[in-house]
């Protein structure tokens, strides 16, 4: 701390001693008390007969969810200010009355700016509940309420105005620095509020595609962060047009080096404009990688196996390679179980007696198709055949469907006297001593 400001701390001091040895020896000073005791006590009074009728009229039904319900619980977490605030109000009617009549009313003022700051205590410790507005509202709120009431406001702004930081050709205010970081904060903590609130409302309608709510929680989360960006640009008095050069910048770094990033970012605008892949389709890539998308980012989709792992699969594939999606053209999907029989069965009977069994499952649909089973051809020890079903959903994994499918034609065959052979194998020993 320099002696610039050591003297500055000093003198205020001095003038704050004079200041309230003033006030206690003056019976003007002593009347403008008095008048901020009463407004006070007319404060706490009107207080206790308007809060018992005000907190009905705010207070809707638990079930209901219109937006003038909303909007009255959200008036009603701020009835902790009701107390606070009408002392200010009658303080500033005093005030005005006392400078009409005396030509003083700097008790007033000062008592006016102390009911300020009690209004800002109850709105960090009863009103806020969010940990990041609570932090701000301690840490920055009420210090400069403090200063405000203490009148030193003005001169710590000043202060820090005049406080230059240097980094090499750049040179920033402190006060800059300190009101960037808070519009910063604030603007990109509303920003995530908003699109949390606004991704809360487009998820819930359903007449909306599921590619149409991403695609618009996309734009929408672009949209609001970008304007938070550009508004802490104006706050911190950066020239926009520098951003423009940055932006061109930008674009020559993703011409040369990030392709690929840009490449999955506008195959993800691609696929959700598209819609013909989105979040709960169960999909199938030419690599091999096979799950449900549970999560479409701006760099690739989230896949979940049917062993719960998680397969991180580049936009990009969805559009250059070749996909196979199970759940586009509706949920219902056809399997199929293979099974033979021996050679000494009448292979006529065994359609009929099979697509009976498996039609009785209660998983097993009649459309678009009912089980149909063919015969697939003739093997070494046996005839083979294979059934084909239709599900209402994608096997999860191989048991699923297919054992109680292969548990049905096992009975069935069991059942009709069918044999399922296994294969035989002839051995011929030859005496070599004859």
């Amino acid at each position: 701390m320099n002696k610039d400001t050591m003297q500055h701390i000093r003198d205020w001091f001095v003038t704050a001693a004079d200041t309230a040895t003033g006030w206690l020896t003056s019976p003007a000073a002593w009347s403008q008390f008095i008048l901020l005791g009463l407004a006070w006590i007319a404060a706490l009074q009107i207080d206790r007969r308007i809060k018992p009728h005000i907190a009905p009229l705010l207070t809707p039904s638990e079930a209901s969810t219109t937006i003038l319900s909303r909007s009255r619980r959200f008036a009603l977490i701020f009835l902790p200010l009701t107390l606070p605030l009408l002392a200010y109000a009658l303080t500033y009617i005093g005030e005005q009355a006392t400078r009409a009549a005396f030509g003083s009313g700097e008790v007033i003022a000062f008592g006016k700016r102390v009911f300020l700051f009690l209004a800002a205590r109850a709105l960090v410790g009863q009103i806020l509940t969010d940990p990041f507005l609570r932090l701000l509202g301690r840490y920055v709120l009420i210090p400069m309420a403090a200063l405000y009431v203490l009148g030193l406001l003005d001169d710590v702004t000043n202060h820090l105005g005049e406080t230059v930081v240097e980094l090499g050709n750049i040179r920033f205010s402190v006060l800059a620095l300190i009101r960037g970081a808070i519009a910063g904060s604030l603007l990109f903590w509303l920003g995530a509020w908003s699109n949390r609130q606004s991704a809360s409302y487009i998820k819930a309608q359903e007449t909306l595609r599921p590619a149409t709510r991403e695609l618009a929680m996309k734009a929408v989360e672009i949209a609001i962060f970008g304007a938070a960006f550009l508004m802490l640009m104006s706050i911190m008095g950066i020239d926009l047009t520098a951003v423009a050069l940055l932006g061109g910048a930008l674009g020559v770094g993703i011409g040369l080096g990030l392709q690929q990033i840009a490449a999955n970012f506008v195959s993800s605008i691609i696929l959700l404009l598209e819609g013909q892949t989105t979040v709960g389709d169960y999909v199938e890539l030419d690599g091999g990688e096979k799950g449900t998308i549970v999560k479409m980012t701006a760099r690739a989709c989230i896949l979940e196996t049917f062993d719960g792992k998680w397969i991180v699969v580049p936009n990009e594939h969805f559009i250059t390679s070749r996909v196979v999606n199970y759940s586009d053209q509706g949920s219902a999907n056809r399997y199929e179980a293979l099974f033979s029989v021996s050679y000494d069965t009448d292979i006529n009977k065994v359609p009929a007696i099979i697509e009976e069994a498996v039609g009785r499952l209660d998983f097993v649909l009649q459309a678009p198709d009912g089980p149909d089973c063919e015969l697939r051809g003739f093997g070494e020890s046996a005839v083979d055949f294979a059934v084909e079903y239709w599900v209402n959903g994608i096997d999860d994994g191989k048991n699923r469907y297919g054992s109680p499918v292969l548990f049905a034609i096992w009975n069935a065959l069991k059942e009709a006297g069918i044999e399922m052979p296994y294969p035989h194998r002839v051995v011929e020993l030859k005496d070599k001593r004859g």
